[in-house]
């Protein structure tokens, strides 16, 4: 098996303006906040992002990298919504493409398994069509001939996503209580990076956790970042929680502030 042990600057070497980019965790939890910055940092610029939206999304507006944002939701949880992210949704800064958490998943999903699009009633009724007027429906071919929503796959060029321990080769681990949606992140990608509180022998991560909490395999993954606190400000349960004061200083405008734990 091969070590794809890399830095944080070594991804953000392999990126390239114009590429789509998913990011995993959920709102401000579990964030890939060390590459997230560090691409704020770099010269990388017009790419288009999805993500269930987080200070990911608020810091790369910011910070002038984001073309297009897709996403379900751009929360900071205990601040409903990222300011950083409505400044350029409200300037028309950005463009956008705003769907509801299921057809999302099932955007991602429907990549993750080669498919064009998958049937789903997420959106139908819903200001997702009329604000989406790409959207196209389809009509079951079984006796029911319900009319469905065509939910188009969302292929991503990179997935980056944090997790709390991974081994070497990429089989990572999440003891919190949810993987949220990161491991269709890694199926829809072309590259997947996965960073992590802590880099452990294989061995370890089945005696960390439950089996399920074993969602990412080193099949999915290109390259494993060790990056300790590498989810901060946001929350990366149960090696830590969310840091609100962090947090605070962010939405007034600090975006690269420190956490501290």
């Amino acid at each position: 098996m091969r070590d794809k042990r890399m830095s944080v600057d070594d991804v953000v070497g392999e990126l390239r303006d114009g590429m789509t980019v998913g990011i995993g965790g959920w709102g401000s939890r579990r964030k890939p906040m060390a590459l997230v910055t560090a691409i704020a940092k770099s010269s990388l610029k017009d790419l288009t992002v999805v993500s269930y939206g987080g200070p990911d999304v608020g810091m790369l507006c910011a910070t002038g990298k984001v073309r297009k944002a897709v996403y379900g939701f751009v929360s900071l949880d205990s601040i409903a919504l990222d300011p950083h992210f409505r400044k350029a949704r409200q300037g028309g800064e950005i463009e956008v493409a705003e769907f509801d958490e299921g057809a999302l998943q099932w955007g991602l999903y429907a990549a993750a398994l080669r498919l064009p699009f998958l049937p789903t009633r997420a959106g139908l009724g819903s200001d997702v069509m009329t604000f989406n007027p790409g959207l196209k429906t389809v009509t079951s071919p079984y006796e029911d001939a319900e009319e469905l929503l065509a939910m188009p796959a969302i292929h991503l060029d990179v997935a980056l996503v944090h997790m709390n321990r991974a081994d070497p080769y990429g089989n990572t681990q999440y003891l919190g209580p949810d993987i949220y949606f990161d491991d269709l992140y890694c199926l829809a990608a072309e590259k997947r990076y996965v960073s992590c509180e802590r880099v452990v022998a294989t061995s370890e991560l089945a005696a960390g956790g439950p089996p399920q909490s074993l969602k990412i395999n080193r099949m999915m993954v290109d390259g494993v970042i060790e990056a300790p606190g590498g989810a901060g400000f946001t929350s990366c349960v149960p090696d830590y929680g969310r840091d609100e004061a962090a947090q605070k200083a962010y939405a007034g405008g600090d975006l690269f502030v420190e956490a501290s734990r």
